[in-house]
């Protein structure tokens, strides 16, 4: 029932606005490199490598879904995508200049790929940002009610409350003992509802179907909110066999042997490079600050869950007194302790766990065993997260997802939800983006960390 008036116009507009930017490096590179020939032939044949490269890129949207740009989609998220659409279209750029006969491309093909990427990115970063920061403003926002009020609905509302850059108005709908179809309705029109939040086991199916069939002569839109603590939605996929839809057991990215092996090179390469470069050095100095500081070793072994749920030993640095369970809560980290937690250092070591092919680099964070066998019965498809190897960082972490104050029963639910995306959406681009988004988290402090 609510008007939609801008939105539409994003996706042709950010379209015209990408191929304005590529037309643009390859117009300054060409008449930079040939200011006084401007024959005929030199700029059609241009003219024609530019038209190719701006269909290339608009086609590889469909496979990379750069231009799906949800108004709940995450940086991250969006990030992963446009550095593989930004390295697939420079992969297409180099490829057209070493097969074609074009002067111009095979001349500048390396700087021009060096600008598209830096420009392209920092514009799209951009756009991306500006229209999150427009939408803590208030300006395009989606008017959307909860319709239902169990577990699963809570945790979206308190996602959707929380992320105001989402762009969602969210309405109270008074909660009824006998459900009044005819006040629904009337709902609907006085706060112009675009989309009603409804639990899959929210009412009865009689009740259920004329929900929707009134939503759908009013224009409002149902999605629906699976439950968190029941369902194991996540290893399912949509198929169809002809026109029949049917629910298939999903595979996931790393259920695929080239992917096994893609990740776990570079588990070994990368923690290598930590190990070699940063931890030779890093490694003695907070020997001796941890020495210094209290009795104790300098590691400390705790057995953590990983692939399979097979049990391995996770290593970190000490960060807690000997004997803290006999301190008071607030005396059993350390002085040193404290800084290693809050700039994630007192995770370094479990490179070696890495290393050895307990650990990744990225993947779901290791819980103690104890609080594994808890929520294990508790969430329904918690085990999702031993699909994979447990990481020295993850998408949950990234995102805020850490830490034990609050609560934790929600906080789990959506670090579990975290943990369940990244399985079923794996890629490399996206494990380089957490890398990179946890670079930025251990340089400023993560306020999340404890």
């Amino acid at each position: 029932m609510q008007k939609i008036r801008y939105s539409r116009y994003f996706k042709i507009t950010f379209i015209l606005l990408d191929v304005l930017v590529i037309t643009s490096v390859f117009l300054f590179f060409f008449i930079r490199n040939n200011e006084a020939q401007y024959e005929k032939d030199i700029w059609e044949q241009n003219l024609l490598s530019l038209v190719l490269l701006a269909l290339f890129w608009i086609l590889l949207s469909g496979r990379t879904k750069l231009y799906s740009v949800a108004r709940n989609l995450t940086y991250t998220t969006y990030l992963e995508r446009l550095v593989t659409h930004i390295f697939i279209f420079i992969f297409g750029v180099i490829l057209l200049a070493k097969v074609s006969n074009n002067d111009f491309l095979k001349q500048d093909r390396f700087l021009i790929a060096i600008n598209l990427f830096f420009l392209l990115f920092f514009i799209k970063s951009v756009v991306f940002f500006t229209l999150k920061y427009l939408r803590t403003l208030g300006i395009n926002y989606r008017n959307i009610m909860f319709l239902t009020h169990d577990s699963s609905s809570e945790i979206l509302k308190n996602i959707l409350t929380d992320r105001k850059d989402y762009g969602f108005r969210i309405f109270e709908y008074p909660a009824e003992k006998c459900f009044d179809l005819d006040k629904l309705i009337a709902f609907w029109k006085d706060h112009a509802i675009h989309t009603m939040y409804l639990s899959s086991n929210g009412y009865e199916k009689n009740d259920e179907q004329e929900i929707y069939r009134l939503a759908e002569l009013h224009k409002v839109r149902i999605s629906l909110i699976p439950s968190i603590v029941k369902n194991n939605f996540f290893q399912y996929d949509l198929g169809y066999i002809e026109m029949q839809p049917i629910l298939e057991r999903s595979k996931f990215p790393l259920d695929y042997l080239t992917n096994i092996v893609l990740k776990r090179t570079f588990d070994i390469i990368f923690s290598l490079i930590i190990l070699i470069g940063i931890c030779t050095w890093l490694f003695p100095i907070l020997y001796i600050l941890i020495k210094t500081d209290s009795k104790g070793p300098v590691f400390f072994l705790q057995k953590r869950y990983g692939f399979h749920d097979q049990v391995f030993k996770c290593i970190k640095f000490r960060t807690m007194y000997v004997n803290a369970d006999s301190l008071p809560t607030n005396a059993r980290i350390t002085k040193i302790g404290r800084f290693l937690r809050k700039t994630s250092l007192d995770e370094m070591p479990q490179f070696l766990n890495v290393l050895k092919g307990d650990m990744s680099v990225v993947g779901p964070r290791p819980h103690m065993l104890l609080v594994d066998d808890f929520y294990k019965l508790k969430i329904g498809r918690y085990s999702v997260r031993s699909l994979v190897k447990p990481g020295v960082t993850g998408l949950a972490q990234v995102n805020g997802l850490r830490g034990d104050s609050g609560n934790m029963d929600i906080k789990m639910q959506k670090r579990i939800l975290a943990d369940a995306f990244y399985v079923k959406n794996w890629s490399f681009s996206l494990d380089l983006v957490i890398i990179l988004k946890t670079v930025f988290l251990v340089i400023g402090g993560d306020k999340n960390a404890n």
